[in-house]
């Protein structure tokens, strides 16, 4: 299996637990590439048997929390039916970001696998957790279609 990470970071939290994400998917014997929003091989998503996404909590600390740099996000490539997993990254509070970035993946064509928003003190249990629950996730969605 090759996983595609793509990342939006603004202080690098998300970019560490985007590397970190990879880490522990090597860990667990399959490859995955890492690349930041403005440097994504389009050609490369294409051929990965998963995408996932990640980026800061922007907004208020009690309400209007969204993506960061959702415009980034929008610009990604097409996601036709390529199975995705969001995560994001926060201080206070995460908010529905995650429910947007879901929003997001779809209209890029792409199938949610569904996604953790990870405080920006704890990543490394929370992406061992969420990289758990995206491999079982794809595995179940592989052994359904």
């Amino acid at each position: 299996m090759d996983v595609a990470i793509i990342f939006e970071s603004m202080t690098g939290t998300t970019e560490r637990a985007a590397f970190l994400i990879a880490d522990e998917l090597f860990r667990r014997g399959i490859a995955s590439r890492v690349f930041p929003t403005n440097a994504v091989d389009a050609d490369y998503v294409a051929g990965a048997d998963l995408v996932i996404i990640g980026t800061w909590v922007d907004g208020l600390i009690a309400l209007g929390q969204r993506p960061g740099r959702k415009g980034k996000l929008v610009a990604l490539p097409r996601l036709d039916g390529k199975p995705t997993a969001v995560f994001c990254t926060y201080a206070v509070n995460p908010g529905k970001v995650l429910q947007k970035m879901e929003r997001l993946v779809g209209e890029l064509g792409g199938t949610s696998l569904g996604g953790m928003a990870f405080h920006r003190k704890r990543l490394d249990p929370a992406v061992r957790d969420f990289t758990g629950r995206v491999i079982a996730a794809r595995a179940e969605a592989t052994a359904s279609a």
